[in-house]
């Protein structure tokens, strides 16, 4: 039986389309022939597509979160077979446009994972068969709006809540920030590997999460979700919501990818959280500047920079696992990006930058970079 490739990319779902000058098709034109070479591919849907709903998040709602449903073209564009859609901005526009999301993306051969109906169906897992080979994903959000959480009865996203503790550490030492994933949620998302462990070959987690548009901070709750994933099972994690690439680590011998920073993707305006006291003076800066070039990726200076997680897939497992370099052009194009390309090498070192700390080895091969325990 013959082994298949695999390509996860980062959040999908710009919001600029024909009316303002972006044809759709436009987006993917420079990846798409990367993206079709593979056998099967996943990505993050972040936006709601539907023409129901009322702004869900109040004075901070989020008005660009819900699109025509036309703009789903660029699932179909991909060939995408599986998404997550548990993610922040499936709540903008409230429960008839996740739902009405969900069943366009099933319209369109995509097998969501991650929000629905209610709870149950959002722990329900998108297992797509290729080859005679059975993967299986699941999706949860610990960044969702309130409200937005599934429950029994109630539509909404797959949720991991994080508790947090601030450590004050005195007057001449910053406070540190303690955060630890919900008992009650991480057992669910156990309880859902345990459950499809036995039928696929493998098994992925998305999770959308994390501390937005600064690189090298992960949360001490995503390695431990990550981690107490793979031992329940899981053969691969997957991470989105930082808009920035992040680090990547080996555990287990399996990939744990934190962050896969942005794939097509554009926003109206930036965030007024930009304007809050930590931004303005400067707490983060040379990072989380943003980039006059891109006005409508405002997500920082990094946001251009992004990448495909890419594996070669079994009956046995993940084989191998790498990852391609990717560059957002000021068209909003993601570019696979070739080796001896400049760009190239200075996205390698990016991203063994961003993973310092994290068990990784690094090794190009070709236009991949293979990743390894170090």
């Amino acid at each position: 039986m013959a082994d298949i490739s695999f390509i996860a990319t980062g959040d999908c779902g710009p919001t600029h389309g024909p009316n303002d000058g972006f044809p759709v098709e436009r987006y993917t034109e420079l990846v798409r022939p990367t993206l079709l070479a593979a056998d099967l591919r996943f990505t993050n849907c972040e936006r709601q597509y539907s023409t129901r709903g009322a702004n869900a998040r109040g004075d901070d709602g989020q008005p660009h979160g819900r699109q025509p449903p036309s703009m789903a073209q660029i699932f179909t564009d991909c060939g995408f077979q599986a998404a997550t859609i548990a993610n922040n901005h499936m709540w903008d526009f409230g429960a008839d446009a996740l739902i009405d999301t969900r069943a366009l993306l099933i319209s369109k051969g995509i097998v969501p994972t991650g929000a629905g109906k209610d709870l149950d169906e959002a722990r329900i897992p998108a297992i797509v068969e290729k080859n005679g080979i059975k993967v299986g994903f699941l999706g949860y959000c610990s960044v969702t709006p309130g409200g937005g959480e599934a429950g029994a009865g109630k539509p909404g996203i797959a949720t991991l809540r994080v508790k947090t503790q601030v450590e004050n550490r005195g007057p001449h030492a910053s406070a540190r920030v303690l955060t630890q994933p919900d008992e009650q949620d991480m057992q669910m998302i156990v309880d859902d590997i345990k459950a499809l462990r036995s039928k696929v070959d493998v098994l992925m987690v998305a999770f959308h999460w994390g501390v937005i548009w600064a690189p090298r901070i992960i949360a001490d709750y995503q390695q431990i979700a990550a981690r107490a994933s793979i031992d329940a099972g899981a053969d691969m994690i997957i991470g989105h919501h930082a808009h920035v690439p992040k680090a990547i680590e080996m555990y287990k011998g399996k990939a744990i990818f934190y962050s896969l920073s942005n794939f097509c993707m554009t926003k109206p305006k930036r965030s007024h959280k930009w304007d809050e006291t930590p931004w303005v003076h400067g707490a983060l800066r040379n990072h989380a500047d943003q980039d006059p070039n891109y006005p409508l990726l405002p997500y920082g200076t990094d946001a251009k920079r992004t990448l495909l997680a890419k594996a070669i897939l079994s009956k046995q497992g993940v084989k191998e696992v790498s990852f391609l370099p990717m560059m957002i052009d000021t068209k909003y194009r993601p570019e696979v990006l070739k080796n001896g390309d400049p760009r190239f090498d200075d996205m390698v070192r990016y991203m063994d930058w961003a993973s310092e700390g994290f068990d990784h080895k690094f090794t190009v091969v070709g236009d991949e970079v293979k990743i390894t325990a170090g």
